[in-house]
């Protein structure tokens, strides 16, 4: 028994491809949304690609441009189709292209619902990307003159200002790191020389941070340095007094930004994808119900139209038993080839009488 069997005349034949007409420009206008949104992502991850530690998180954005393409091309093609189908004398040379067109927007389907569940799995592989590149960007903080590395110090404060965050998990990070440049460092001075000595990698560690992880909603002045001496500070608790430093740290900001992004454009790619499904449907109605009209020459006779031509257990069945009868002409090609090897490499016998 067929899969959704619809029956058709005339007139819900000409409907329906004219609605399908309607829907695959609707699709194509999709597929631009589609093709903005992952050259957006593109951009926005290109801004902040020196905090990250690997291009592995441009797979996202290159798959919803690439899908984006793809969307627009087969649509037009499917939107030509259904206008043509108007007219029995231009569908028939569309008719051999049909079943080959239907496979392709069945892979590309597959394809638009895994590109979409990747939009909401994304997030741990970000995660990971965003902490090792933030340590390193924060390793490079102090380079200002090493070539390659002058314009971190830049980017760090500015990804701390506009996202409201410091450091990589906290503000504590700063502490394990040399942030200050020791052409800033006054050598001849005791306090220098002392914390350089105390390390043992021999680098200047303070308990201060960058100005960008102070908080201008503040009322205090903002306490950068010596932020654990209490004593250094007037009326100050590091421990139970609220810092004026943005507790938040950058890889949490950033992945909560960009994840949100990813969701919310996973999202629109499912709805995208069940709009694509309707348009396939629509379609394979359209093709099966003008494939089965009995009398070509009478256009105004009824047809019906289906899905699959049998149940979904059935073509199951089918799709299956054609594979192993693919698998078993395989075989069989191969054993007629080492058969023939063999009696290719034999050589015949020659009796001589004397």
């Amino acid at each position: 028994m067929a899969l959704l069997k619809v029956k058709f005349n005339q007139k819900k034949r000409v409907k329906l491809a004219q609605g399908l007409w309607l829907m695959n420009w609707f699709s194509v206008f999709a597929g631009i949304l589609v093709f903005s949104m992952g050259l957006f992502l593109k951009i926005e991850l290109r801004k902040r690609s020196e905090v990250m530690d690997n291009s592995e998180s441009h797979f996202v954005p290159n798959s919803l441009i690439l899908m984006g393409i793809l969307s627009c091309a087969f649509n037009g093609f499917a939107g030509k189709i259904c206008y043509d189908s108007l007219d029995p004398a231009k569908f028939a040379k569309w008719k051999p292209l049909l079943k080959p067109y239907l496979a392709l927007c069945f892979v590309f389907n597959i394809l638009i619902f895994f590109v979409a569940l990747i939009c909401f799995l994304m997030r741990g592989s970000l995660d990971s990307t965003l902490a090792q590149g933030l340590k390193n960007g924060m390793k490079f903080y102090r380079d200002t003159d090493t070539p390659g590395r002058c314009f971190m110090k830049k980017t760090i404060d500015m990804l701390q200002i506009e996202f409201k965050c410091c450091g990589n998990n906290g503000y504590k990070d700063w502490f394990e790191i040399q942030w200050i440049s020791n052409r800033y460092l006054d050598f001849s001075s005791k306090e220098v020389k002392d914390r350089i000595k105390s390390n043992v990698d021999g680098r200047y560690l303070v308990d201060g941070v960058p100005f960008s992880c102070c908080n201008p909603s503040s009322p205090r002045p903002c306490i950068q340095y010596q932020v654990t001496n209490n004593s250094a500070h007037y009326s100050y608790d590091y421990q139970t007094e609220e810092l004026n430093l943005w507790r938040r740290g950058c890889r949490e900001a950033l992945l909560n930004y960009y994840s949100g992004m990813m969701s919310s454009m996973g999202a629109v790619i499912l709805l995208v994808w069940l709009f694509e499904m309707s348009v396939m449907v629509g379609l394979r109605l359209l093709h099966t119900s003008l494939e089965s009209i009995a009398n070509p020459e009478d256009p105004e006779c009824e047809s019906e139209g289906w899905v699959l031509e049998n149940s979904l257990k059935d073509t199951f069945k089918s799709a299956l038993e054609n594979l192993k009868k693919l698998g078993k002409f395989n075989q069989v090609e191969a054993g007629a080839e080492g058969a023939e090897g063999e009696e290719g490499g034999k050589t015949p016998a020659i009796t001589t009488v004397s």
